[in-house]
């Protein structure tokens, strides 16, 4: 192994191209693939994942990508401290990884205004549910994650940054809008097929917690249908299969357009936070110092 099979893999990892990479490092594409194919025989893993349209890091490629990253910056400042005419720092890409909501609900607008404080950035986001984000973190995966529930690991430190309601959503029919009207207790839905979410979301974690809170045990929940995200489930409640319950951020466009009925779970309301979670073990990057200050810019704390 050696540092510019590293760079390379590091390099083709931010462009996802070979050829790009090749033009960047002024080689030709034979020689990236050489170094790429001599790391791949030496550690005895597939890196990328090629295909006619797309280079994609594998799963042991993500596993070593933070690590290889760190070396190039570390060759490259190391560098720089012997020169007098200073290298170009290596460019640096940001790894998020974040659970369903906070990737198609929060994280648009917080990289939205990060970029535009720092428009040489780059993000890889990678869309997990809640579990696979804090192993991510734990396993030196990602710099950075956004998660909708705080599951305890030893090296995982959370940023709660946002407060979301709960909500049962049903669909838009009769039966269910005579019940919205009495506004009565909802020990009805123990009788109700429900829709939800998979068994790592962090919105399945907390609405089974605030259910159990209510009484209503899982166990004795009918589950008829799991989705890996928000908008299949909501589908499925608005064909009817079931009801469910789901974050105000993501069904309140499906409440607004009267596809679903929403109903509170408890007088007050029922709220779960979104954390951001970083690493316990390492220091965090710039970067991740700049972008865990712009959160707490724009969303202050839930306590607040």
């Amino acid at each position: 192994m050696n540092l510019k099979q590293i760079e390379a893999f590091v390099k083709i990892a931010n462009n996802n191209s070979f050829s790009r990479t090749a033009k960047e490092l002024y080689l030709t594409q034979p020689t990236v693939s050489a170094y790429i194919t001599n790391l791949e025989e030496e550690l005895g893993v597939q890196l990328f994942a090629r295909t006619t349209k797309a280079v994609e890091l594998t799963e042991d490629g993500r596993r070593i990508y933070l690590y290889a990253r760190e070396m190039v910056e570390l060759a490259y400042t190391i560098q720089n401290m012997f020169r007098t005419d200073r290298r170009e720092e290596p460019e640096k890409q940001m790894v998020i990884s974040a659970s369903t909501l906070p990737a198609q609900y929060l994280l648009p607008r917080i990289l939205a205004e990060y970029s535009r404080r720092y428009p040489q950035s780059r993000f890889r986001v990678m869309e997990s549910d809640s579990e696979g984000v804090i192993a991510d973190i734990s396993e030196h995966k990602a710099d950075v994650g956004f998660v909708g529930t705080a599951i305890p690991r030893a090296n995982c430190e959370y940023m709660p940054f946002f407060e979301d309601e709960l909500v049962l959503v049903t669909p838009n029919q009769e039966a269910y809008r005579q019940r919205k009207e009495a506004a009565g207790p909802l020990d009805w839905i123990q009788e109700e097929t429900f829709v939800l979410r998979e068994d790592g979301s962090g919105t399945r974690r907390e609405a089974m917690a605030h259910l159990k809170e209510l009484g209503v045990e899982e166990s004795r929940l009918r589950i008829v249908a799991n989705f890996a995200n928000s908008d299949a489930v909501l589908m499925g409640v608005r064909e009817g299969i079931g009801i469910s319950v789901l974050s105000r951020l993501a069904a309140q466009e499906s409440i607004r357009r009267g596809d679903v009925l929403d109903f509170r779970l408890s007088e007050k309301g029922s709220f779960r936070r979104i954390y951001m979670v970083t690493s316990q073990i390492r220091p965090p990057s710039e970067a991740v110092q700049r972008l865990v200050a712009l959160v707490k810019k724009l969303y202050g704390s839930p306590d607040s």
